[in-house]
């Protein structure tokens, strides 16, 4: 393809989110004066431009496009203060010049994205083959390199990327990327500099990428569609003179270098996923959080104290006002530091920079003086108020009426109706509900206020949007308080934009996400949790549609852990009765009739191995708790009966076995005198060591304080661990070992004073023994007691 008329455009290359790339964009376009100004970004965007700058909306903010076919793709352009992207875009509306983002559209991109995925998937595919065909390579043989040492294979392009920025900053001494280039570019606002060094760089980059293909030839389709939205431009009559480019260093040197623009036959050849565009608040901490894109920096609060530095002309100012707001922040949490410390401080980053002949002090060079002169040499004094200053918790805000979808809208709504606005904060917020009706409010809409709050967190939870986590309870079975972490961060905003997708609000959506999951359950257990998850959500036709689902898959199923599952899921609804405002009658002959199934399933679920016993005994206390609520409606002696025949039986698996004992123990089904004949036949010297100890296991799983007051328990385990032979002893070990290891300290201190007695050294003895400070070998011991490997047994 022949190469086009070189004809030049003023174009303005800078890293995104860089407060002197901005400052100096403005002063640039304040000489140039366009009456077009071209922005990188998605093309079909550009409505969105006025809703950027509108009175209301606070940075940082982003765009986000999202396609609206399953899988949900989305791509993100964030805007701070500071980003010259932003800045352009607002001197454009300040001088009444037209602005357009001129990147490929977001059905393009996503697309690009799509395919280069399903390319990756089909390599791993692959080579997954491949290594089972011929076998993984030996341990010992070295991965292969390239000329410059780096592993071949990896196809990853941020971590290239990265590297190739890496080994820049070591070139010239400093310590890392950020360094490097805040020293060299954000301080110095000599006239143009950063325009003419911005494009030098992204020469650079470009001889110097080592990205694989994918990403160069990205790039060259981005780079060509660019240069034809720019001669579409000059081609509305528009000199060229009057146009400026804004757009990454790495794109600016092939802006007007005579390469082809992209042909329309090219363009329409390109892959499409349908999208759509919304905006979105965003806040620092994403933008801190970003890694491999270009877009992100590690230090948004910062770069925006930098922001404001240059634009008020005190840029000396900065590390002063740095330093004193991490010295704030320590006054704030109790830690009181002078204002000497802070002019030191001033002068040691000062110093820093410039050993390394800098113009001003980087945030490395203020981090290192933070630590050193007001952290004491601790970072950990310092590194709470570091991150207030470096990253901040600041997050945008769009004003009513900006475009949204709506999902998006009727989230807003439901916050304004629930009284929830004052949460929509980035900072996590603890909310507490009490369900229950308040008969002291006017209107059923207050009464039931913290019940609709409920439903409303639980659909948002089932729709994974993170703004809200549900907090266990202190007391499990309380079913009319509920405690929720509420966040908002970008990520919710898109996991809220991505639920559209199946449906226009966040009941429908949660309806048709319930109607998935659902369809889905393979077990009655989950069935079980889909009924209660229901019934949380609000949802009662979906509830009734999960009932019918347990009912059919109870008729097929003889799992043991499972069917215990479902009962106590149902139990749980059955108690939330009144509080949910619906009846729990209907519910209650199918918890009778899974406790059936499970009474009778468990003996034969316990002829098991130890690998099956976690799950049975979880199965086992949630079936006795379900006997102990409802001894009314369920048939308890077949319970107890079971647990009995399982406590005595010598052939099943001896944790379970146990684990009915302490069951017994704990209803005071069984006596003293009747514990201790147990714990003498199973803790005899003719019994194997590995089943003595795991029957010992399962007894101690629960009750504890019980088996700590039975002094005839201990007795008769000192005299079992005195019986053992070394090998014996060895086996025993890690079942013995396994079953105290969550006790607390002082349930063991309890027990050491217990097998102090046995061994007539009294427990006071015992207790003064255990207070005073280790020997050395005694901590050597310790020491080698921790580093040993008790898998080996």
């Amino acid at each position: 393809m022949p190469k086009t008329t070189e004809t030049m455009v003023p174009t303005f290359g800078v890293r995104h989110l860089s407060p002197m790339g901005a400052w100096q964009l403005r002063r640039f376009l304040d000489e140039v004066q366009p009456r077009v100004v071209l922005v990188e970004g998605l093309e079909d965007a550009t409505y969105l431009i006025s809703d950027i700058v509108r009175k209301g909306t606070q940075p940082p903010i982003a765009i986000l496009a999202y396609t609206q076919e399953v899988p949900v793709r989305t791509l993100v352009y964030p805007l701070a203060k500071y980003s010259p992207e932003y800045q352009a875009i607002a001197w454009s509306k300040e001088n009444k010049a037209r602005v357009e983002f001129f990147d490929l559209p977001s059905d393009k991109f996503l697309a690009l994205q799509a395919n280069e995925e399903e390319r990756r998937l089909a390599e791993l595919q692959a080579e997954i083959a491949a290594e089972e065909e011929e076998g993984e390579r030996r341990p010992d043989e070295p991965p292969v390199e390239d000329a410059n040492g780096e592993t071949l294979g990896d196809n990853s392009a941020p971590e290239a990327s990265w590297a190739m920025y890496a080994r820049m900053a070591e070139l010239v001494g400093e310590h890392d990327y950020e360094s490097y280039w805040e020293r060299n570019f954000e301080h110095n606002g000599a006239a143009d500099a950063y325009r003419q060094s911005s494009f030098e760089f992204g020469r650079g980059l470009r001889e110097c990428d080592s990205r694989e293909p994918f990403f160069h030839a990205e790039n060259l389709v981005r780079e060509a569609y660019m240069r034809r939205r720019i001669q579409h431009v000059l081609a509305s009559g528009c000199p060229a003179e009057k146009v400026v480019a804004i757009v990454g260093a790495f794109h600016a040197p092939v802006l007007n270098d005579g390469e082809p623009a992209m042909t329309d036959s090219e363009l329409e050849s390109l892959s499409s996923l349908a999208s759509k565009l919304t905006l979105m608040p965003y806040s620092y901490f994403k933008l801190s959080s970003q890694s491999g894109y270009g877009a992100g920096n590690r230090a948004p609060a910062y770069f925006e104290l930098l922001w404001e530095a240059i634009e008020a002309d005190e840029l000396s100012q900065l590390p002063a006002r740095y330093l004193s707001l991490v010295t704030r922040h320590l006054r704030k949490a109790g830690t009181s530091r002078s204002t000497a410390e802070v002019i030191e401080g001033v002068r040691l980053a000062k110093t820093l920079s410039a050993l390394k002949e800098g113009l001003a002090p980087t945030l490395r060079d203020l981090q290192d003086a933070a630590i050193t002169l007001i952290g004491h040499g601790e970072r950990s004094v310092v590194q709470e108020s570091l991150a207030r200053v470096e990253v901040g918790t600041a997050i945008g805000r769009l004003p009513k009426g900006v475009s949204q979808t709506s999902i998006q809208e009727d989230f807003d709504r439901e916050l304004e109706r629930l009284k929830l606005t004052k949460y929509r904060e980035g900072v996590k917020q603890e909310l507490a509900l009490d369900l229950r009706e308040n008969r002291r409010a006017k209107t059923e809409a207050a009464a039931f206020l913290d019940l609709s709050r409920s439903s409303f967190l639980n659909r948002l939870s089932l729709l994974e949007v993170s703004f809200a986590a549900p907090q266990p309870d202190k007391q499990e079975s309380t079913t009319w308080r509920e405690r929720w972490h509420l966040h908002w961060t970008p990520g919710a905003e898109i996991g809220l934009v991505e639920a559209v997708l199946l449906g226009e609000t966040v009941e429908l959506a949660a309806a048709f996400k319930f109607k998935t999951e659902l369809e889905k359950c393979t077990t009655i257990g989950a069935a079980g949790s889909m009924v209660r998850l229901a019934c949380e959500c609000g949802m009662m036709r979906a509830m009734d549609q999960a009932r019918g689902v347990l009912q059919r898959l109870s008729a097929d199923t003889s799992a043991f852990p499972s069917i215990a599952q479902a009962a106590q899921e149902l139990s749980v609804v059955v108690r939330y009765g009144d509080v949910r405002q619906f009846d729990p009658k209907p519910l209650v002959p199918l918890i009778e009739a899974l406790f059936v199934q499970g009474t009778l399933g468990l003996f034969h679920a316990t002829n098991c191995g130890n690998d099956a016993a976690k799950p049975i005994a979880s199965g086992m206390d949630a079936l006795n708790k379900v006997a102990l609520e409802y001894h009314d409606q369920v048939d308890e002696p077949a319970w107890i009966a079971q647990l009995h025949n399982l406590s005595d039986a010598d052939d099943h698996n001896p944790l379970l076995s146990g684990y009915a004992c302490a069951i017994l123990l704990e209803r005071n089904e069984i006596t003293n005198e009747q514990l201790g004949r147990e714990v003498s036949r199973r803790l005899s010297p003719g019994i194997e060591a590995d089943l003595g100890a795991g029957w010992f296991e399962g007894l101690s799983g629960r009750n504890r304080y019980a088996l700590l007051a039975r002094q005839v328990l201990w007795e008769q385990l000192a005299d079992y661990v005195k019986s053992l032979d070394d090998e014996q002893f060895s086996r025993a070990l890690v079942f013995l070992r396994r079953a105290f290891g969550s006790f607390s300290p002082q349930e063991k201190r309890s027990i050491s004073e217990n097998l102090g007695e046995c061994w007539g050294v009294g427990g006071d003895l015992t207790s003064e023994v255990l207070s005073q400070p280790l020997l050395e070998d005694e901590e050597q011991a310790i020491d080698d007691l921790n580093e040993f490997d008790f898998d080996d047994l």
